[in-house]
């Protein structure tokens, strides 16, 4: 019960301290006073608005918690649909409101990022010597599994809690995990034959390589012919089939 309490106030805090959580809870919060300042013509119009979004919100936040794999993901989706009804249901107020708020919420979307899961599991943090080292060199370890990411990719935000969950659950002697930054080391994504165009649709690239030889990938080399799916643990687990590399692993050990 401590660790959960401990827990739970270690979010709030996060969530308070984040910009991005804090700017989008001031713009929201906003609303209040402004709410309040309406006409009892234009509250009447809007009350049975505001009951309509409240409830669409609801549904969608349960099909969400149902679908989604990940807090991130879930936050991103619920943030996004939030701001979409609160901008509507502006409009009855004011148009000019519910531009304002659109300018609001771009802001947030430049100045402010979603801040990615923080832990790396038993995952290493490896820069392009260390990674070029482990590759070149060979290792005790068979196969390494790397994330290549960059803070700044909603995908990568969305899905980083993946990966440091997958870690803990395979990691063994024959099987270690890495993840590159490349927001960091942008040279890399060239060697290992990432793009970082179009908004950096290929990261995160994760890449399984076998006593330093690259045997699979996700996604593709090219990102036309690899659907544009959700990353998941499921995915990734069934994509570079760690079952079966963990059951080698019990097998001869």
């Amino acid at each position: 019960m401590v660790q959960k309490r401990e827990g739970r106030i270690k979010w709030l805090n996060r969530m308070v301290s984040e910009p991005y959580y804090f700017l989008h809870f001031i713009a929201f919060f906003s609303y209040l006073p402004i709410r309040s300042s309406a006409s009892p013509y234009v509250s009447d119009r809007l009350l049975d608005r505001e009951i309509q979004a409240f409830l669409a919100l609801m549904m969608l936040s349960a099909v969400k918690m149902v679908r989604e794999e990940t807090w991130e993901a879930f936050i991103a989706d619920i943030l996004f649909y939030a701001k979409i009804f609160l901008i509507a249901v502006s409009l009855i107020t004011d148009y000019r409101l519910a531009l304002w708020y659109s300018v609001a919420f771009s802001v947030i979307y430049l100045l402010a990022l979603q801040p990615a899961f923080d832990k790396l599991g038993t995952a290493k943090k490896l820069t392009p010597l260390q990674l070029e080292e482990l590759l070149s060199e060979g290792n005790t370890t068979t196969c390494w599994l790397i994330e290549f990411y960059a803070s700044t990719s909603s995908a990568f935000v969305r899905s980083s809690r993946c990966f440091p969950e997958l870690s803990i659950t395979y990691s063994n002697d024959i099987l270690s995990f890495g993840i590159v930054d490349l927001g960091l080391f942008p040279n890399v994504a060239a060697k290992f034959g990432i793009s970082l165009a179009g908004g950096m649709s290929q990261l995160p690239t994760y890449i399984l390589f076998e006593k330093g030889t690259e045997v699979s990938r996700f996604p593709d080399f090219y990102v036309e012919a690899t659907p544009s799916l959700p990353i998941t643990k499921k995915l990734l687990c069934q994509h570079f089939e760690l079952d079966r590399l963990l059951l080698d692993y019990v097998k001869g050990s």
